[in-house]
């Protein structure tokens, strides 16, 4: 499992992100932005940004802004959602959420705060790409960000809660809420590498393919995961009556379809032989914490 190579991107990442929100106006908000976005976590994401561009020969300093833009959502996104009016979840990552330590009027700011931040680290002058890649970039995240993406998923989660839904509903939700953040992770890399609409396409929707099983995994370790290994409460799905595929048929049925797609997204890999191992690798280990 590439446990040390999280571990080594994330403290790149965290160092970029440190330094970036060292150099910003000081604010009320600094502070519980920096709890929200530095305070733990694997950063799988951005590992997946980096995996991605392996394939496609980018070093690491070429995807440090896309990698802090990405932490930045995905950070505002999960401080939101652990509101008392979305989730209402008060551990995060093995400490006090966010609105817990700081209250929630300030939650809400700080989550607003690095959801900007993270189009403004797309913006930079110092990220060397071009502007119409850069342009293509931050629309993307746009889309991915807001109701067509990470924002409408939450409100379709929530509004499924203890409703009878079919499993498209489901995986749309999941897609929406999870799926397209991923999505953007492949789709950043391919693109700055300036391959063909084509293989930018595929690789967005591997991505998506990715973020699902991501998703999927993490429903499946709210049933039979510890605290201790996920750093927040377990079984809050049933207890909230969430809709999800173990609640619609059974956690049996939802780990083979998990690693249905597991296989099938490692056989699109396999294309790009030994340059995707790492990210193949990144695959098995997102499935494999259940076990």
């Amino acid at each position: 499992m590439p446990v040390n190579e999280f571990r080594k991107n994330a403290k790149i990442i965290d160092n970029f992100l440190t330094k970036y929100l060292k150099k910003q106006k000081n604010s009320g908000l600094i502070t519980p932005m920096k709890y929200g976005i530095l305070n733990g976590g694997k950063k799988i994401r951005s590992t997946i940004i980096i995996n991605t561009g392996k394939i496609f020969n980018l070093k690491i300093n070429q995807l440090l802004n896309v990698c802090a833009a990405v932490e930045c959502i995905h950070s505002y996104s999960l401080i939101h959602d652990d509101l008392p009016c979305m989730d209402d979840d008060d551990i995060r990552r093995g400490k006090p959420s966010a609105h817990i330590k700081f209250g929630e009027s300030t939650a809400v700011l700080a989550g607003n705060s690095l959801l900007t931040l993270g189009f403004e680290i797309l913006s930079e002058k110092n990220f060397l790409i071009n502007d119409n890649k850069k342009n293509r970039l931050i629309k993307t995240l746009s889309l991915c960000s807001g109701h067509s993406g990470i924002a409408g998923g939450q409100q379709l989660d929530l509004s499924f809660e203890k409703k009878s839904k079919s499993l498209n509903q489901i995986l749309n939700m999941q897609r929406k809420k999870t799926g397209k953040l991923f999505n953007f992770c492949c789709y950043a890399p391919t693109l700055i590498a300036s391959r063909e609409k084509k293989e930018i396409k595929f690789m967005s929707e591997l991505g998506e393919e990715i973020g699902l099983l991501f998703q999927i995994s993490d429903d499946l370790l709210d049933l039979k995961g510890s605290q201790k290994k996920t750093g927040k409460p377990t079984k809050q799905d049933q207890k909230k009556g969430k809709s999800t595929l173990i609640r619609l048929i059974g956690e049996e049925k939802t780990l083979s379809y998990a690693l249905k797609l597991k296989f099938d997204i490692i056989r699109k890999l396999n294309r790009y032989g030994k340059k995707a191992n790492s990210l193949k690798e990144t695959v098995n280990f997102i499935l494999e914490r259940n076990f």
